[in-house]
């Protein structure tokens, strides 16, 4: 799946799942992607939530030589576009393709007009080569608290910047609430929009017309385990968002 083909995929049918693996090691990833090449997700999303960007990159490097052909995006835990994209840039030159980047904050800034920072990661993105699919958090977890009567306009200032738009509930593995996911949706159209937190195949149909991809870790988890995706699990949000379109 490509940068064209994922935009699409995100737009239409049903809700995309890209699972997120909190990475420990290649072994360990490589373990995870399996689960999820095997259920049939269109890809997933790694991230480097226990250690810095240094150590994560000959990681990435090694689960990109093990599975050519999957698509992979990554996280680099807290670091925006203008971090991340010349690393990417750099990596796609040493053959280590990555698909997507998903970015905790995007730096949009609702109270104000010109979006100065967004224009130059914007910038930053161009130079450096890389032509993967940009995800960026508005309004979300850790990051600087945005006013709910301001979700509609960060969302709407995102749209230009961003290939997806994401947002989340207030914290890793807390759902988000369903009127912040509405007004984003109507804030940006059919821009295609992800949700990052708190998903599960409990709560997923409340979602699935709104959202185009979640991105999903602790819900489709082992019990008390940050690293590992329970196949069942995963399955079973599967199951929920293949019966897109059918009443609730």
């Amino acid at each position: 799946m490509n940068h064209d083909t994922f935009k699409q995929a995100a737009r239409a049918g049903e809700t995309l799942v890209t699972p997120v693996i909190h990475v420990i090691d290649a072994n360990q990833a490589l373990r995870n992607l399996d689960v999820i090449d095997a259920a049939g997700c269109p890809g997933a999303f790694l991230i480097n939530h226990d250690f810095p960007v240094d150590p994560f990159l000959p990681i990435l490097k090694e689960v990109r030589a093990a599975r050519p052909d999957l698509w992979l995006g990554v996280n680099f835990l807290d670091q925006p576009g203008n971090i991340a994209f010349p690393i990417l840039g750099q990596l796609a030159r040493e053959g280590c393709r990555i698909d997507a980047y998903w970015a905790d904050d995007a730096r949009i800034d609702e109270r104000k007009d010109r979006q100065a920072t967004a224009d130059e990661i914007e910038q930053i993105r161009k130079d450096s080569g890389w032509t993967g699919v940009y995800l960026g958090g508005v309004a979300f977890k850790k990051q600087r608290p945005v006013a709910e009567d301001q979700y509609a306009r960060s969302a709407r200032l995102s749209v230009p910047y961003l290939d997806v738009v994401c947002t989340s509930g207030i914290a890793t593995g807390h759902e988000a609430d369903l009127s912040k996911i509405e007004t984003f949706r109507e804030a940006i159209g059919d821009a295609p929009l992800a949700l990052a937190s708190g998903i599960t195949p409990e709560n997923a149909a409340s979602y699935r017309g709104l959202v185009n991809c979640f991105l999903v870790a602790t819900g489709i988890n082992y019990p008390g385990d940050f690293y590992n995706i329970d196949r069942d699990r995963l399955d079973a949000l599967l199951a929920v968002t293949r019966k897109q379109g059918e009443p609730v």
